[in-house]
């Protein structure tokens, strides 16, 4: 599932980006980015209620997979940027590369906090059903 979810954020990371270039207006672009924005925020909450009803894990458990899923795309999203700049003469291959590593930990340290309080909230509403 981490796995999975990693790709859905890239792929909704690179079509929603595309979507947004594509615009005429900046009211365009910026709906764009918020509809991608929203997007990935529905698969995040759709993820902590599988990990939380279907798998019915722990929340430390779920907050671990669903950051990992966040940061796995994240990771993805910086290696395309890295790739994309290859043929480019700029001088910003070290930013790019410290992407690699900044993108991912940047979004999952959030990511793992807002899931482990999500999914605690669920378990101990679980709990009293």
């Amino acid at each position: 599932m981490v796995v999975l979810l990693g790709a859905v954020y890239f792929v909704f990371g690179v079509a929603f980006a595309a979507f947004a270039r594509w615009s005429a207006s900046d009211s365009k672009h910026e709906t764009w980015n918020r509809l991608g924005f929203l997007a990935s925020a529905i698969a995040f909450a759709l993820h902590i209620g599988y990990e939380q009803f279907r798998l019915r894990n722990s929340p430390l458990i779920t907050a671990l997979h669903v950051s990992a899923a966040v940061a796995l795309g994240a990771f993805a999203l910086a290696v395309r940027v890295n790739v994309n700049g290859l043929g480019m003469a700029a001088s910003n291959h070290g930013l790019r590369a410290f992407a690699l590593v900044a993108w991912p930990a940047i979004t999952a340290v959030p990511a793992f906090v807002v899931a482990l309080v999500a999914a605690a909230a669920l378990s101990l509403r679980r709990r009293s059903a």
